[in-house]
């Protein structure tokens, strides 16, 4: 079945993880994307981070399944021509280098929408190509710090908190996929590609709107709450079974009817009546009490089964997963969320796969590719250089 981007040629400069997060994104969706990586080490998340000095790291391996990876030396004169020629054979290009990197080597998108002018240009950057802060760097902690993440993460009486998700980088790289998709949508009426651009710190933004609300109501900054939810009858953490670090759920009830389906589920119905956790206010007011009567219940049982319990009772609730358990999760695996493919040096590898599910488009995740792996087969099918050709690249230190 033809893959709902078949067809989609993109030139990934990207590295580390905003915007390697994002071509990931567009290569599950079938488009045909070719990493161009420093013919000596590669991108720098290769090794950067990697266990076994030598070995593709984790990292790497999580972030650029089904690429294709080609080496060129854009420093060098023959590897920007070589590069210009690809450019004019691609939908798109994709990068997250320092600002004014590759307008310094002649390859920017001034310089490049002349070449091709259907190119769709994606940049990503911590803070804008534009703007006081354009020049500053960033990673995904700065970028969660600015763009008011950590403000609204820990406890009322706790410092600032770094969200352990990396919301500043791949939350930045599904924004800059979705700027690629309008982008190419709109090429078909226009016939023009156009610049795309991500910032990381608006992508967090993007993320913190709603716990904003409270600054239009009392005009003061939006408060750190740790595990409350303030809407709805009850919204919190509770202990499990047997007590490991980990051993919680989160359950939330929105509504009356959920509060008492939840009472039932735990044998309290009783607890609705009780004029301690009559409204909101109250049971604010008596918060410690209300849950020790509702860990009583969840204590003796381990998460997944409270989970279960109170799933088939109507009452949201989630396990607590940690990293081990989502990787062994048989609901994620029968999705095809957790999946597992064989890496050339490192073997069997299980991995978070595509969230993004196309009746039409079904996701085959295939593993990582080598440094280079695929130069003869890029480069001799997009520009028909031969093996004489390439060999002479690769004596010359240009791919």
């Amino acid at each position: 079945m033809e893959k709902a981007l078949a067809g989609v040629k993109v030139l990934d400069l990207t590295q580390y993880e905003a915007g390697t997060s994002c071509t990931e994104m567009l290569a599950w969706l079938g488009a045909d994307v070719i990493k161009v990586e420093e013919p000596k080490m590669g991108e720098q998340g290769r090794w950067r981070v990697t266990e076994k000095p030598g070995v593709d790291s984790y990292y790497f391996m999580l972030l650029n399944a089904n690429k294709r990876s080609i080496t060129l030396n854009l420093k060098s004169e023959r590897g920007k021509q070589i590069f210009r020629e690809l450019i004019k054979k691609v939908d798109i290009l994709s990068e997250n280098y320092t600002l004014g990197t590759l307008e310094g080597l002649g390859l920017g998108y001034d310089q490049l929408r002349e070449i091709n002018p259907r190119l769709i240009y994606m940049t990503v950057k911590g803070f804008g190509t534009y703007g006081p802060y354009s020049k500053y760097k960033s990673f995904d902690m700065i970028a969660q710090a600015a763009g008011g993440a950590m403000a609204l993460t820990g406890f009322p009486d706790s410092p600032p908190l770094k969200p352990g998700p990396t919301i500043g980088d791949t939350g930045t790289g599904v924004h800059a996929a979705c700027g690629i998709l309008a982008a190419l949508y709109q090429r078909e009426r226009t016939g023009r590609g156009q610049k795309v651009e991500v910032a990381m710190q608006e992508a967090v933004l993007n993320f913190v709107r709603v716990p904003m609300m409270g600054t239009y109501i009392n005009q003061k900054p939006a408060y750190r709450v740790g595990n409350r939810v303030g809407a709805g009858p009850l919204g919190d953490i509770f202990k499990c079974a047997p007590g490991g670090m980990n051993d919680y759920v989160f359950l939330y009830c929105s509504s009356v009817e959920m509060w008492h389906a939840m009472l039932e589920t735990i044998g309290h119905p009783e607890v609705a009546d009780d004029p301690r956790f009559a409204d909101r206010k109250t049971r604010r007011e008596n918060e410690a009490a209300l849950k020790q009567i509702v860990e009583e219940w969840t204590g003796k049982r381990t998460k997944q089964e409270v989970m279960k319990i109170m799933g088939e009772a109507g009452v949201p609730c989630g396990a607590v997963m940690d990293s081990v358990e989502l990787l062994n999760d048989p609901h994620l695996r029968e999705r095809g969320m957790i999946v597992t493919v064989d890496h050339p040096v490192r073997g069997k590898f299980t991995m978070p796969g595509c969230p993004v599910k196309l009746e039409d488009s079904p996701v085959e995740v295939t593993s990582a590719p080598l440094l280079g792996q695929h130069n003869r087969e890029v480069y001799s099918s997009i520009l028909g250089f031969n093996e004489g050709d390439l060999d002479q690249l690769k004596r010359q230190g240009v791919i």
